[in-house]
């Protein structure tokens, strides 16, 4: 059994990933502690990987890791502030067909949400998932990806 020291000691850590977004990802107005409710209230972690959100462990749609890393929004629009709002508020309206479904996200819930995503690292280990083949399923220090010609 953790003691109450130790307990207060790993929920400092559980915030460590959380990290200022550079400046132009940055949402005037918008809250990160306000997305991080949005997000496990509206059950993202139920199709996602999200790190800092609890139980946030399925493989259904893409792993939210790295967020500020990304390239695009939805396979569509560069990875922008309003691009990602945007997303959040009607992904079928970017991606006719896409599995993300609409969560009914006002405004403000879609710009807090996407606050958060900004702040996000891979501090906190990956969850075991799908499994890529033999052996390659869970927390791995090295990449996934296989070299080219290694198929």
């Amino acid at each position: 059994m953790l003691g109450p020291a130790l307990l207060a000691f790993a929920a400092l850590l559980a915030g460590c990933d959380e990290a200022e977004p550079p400046p132009q990802l940055r949402i005037a107005g918008a809250d990160p502690a306000r997305g991080r409710a949005v997000i496990t209230e509206r059950g993202c972690g139920s199709c996602h990987v999200i790190p800092g959100i609890r139980g946030a462990v399925a493989w259904v749609g893409p792993p939210l890791l790295e967020w500020s890393r990304r390239a695009y929004v939805g396979g569509r629009l560069p990875n922008a502030p309003e691009n990602l709002v945007a997303w959040l508020r009607d992904p079928q309206a970017i991606s006719p067909g896409s599995a993300m479904p609409s969560l009914g996200l006002t405004e403000r819930e879609a710009r807090d949400a996407a606050a958060y995503l900004y702040t996000i690292g891979t501090a906190q280990p990956v969850p075991a998932g799908m499994v890529l083949g033999p052996g390659q399923g869970g927390p791995r220090a090295e990449a996934r990806l296989r070299p080219r010609g290694d198929q």
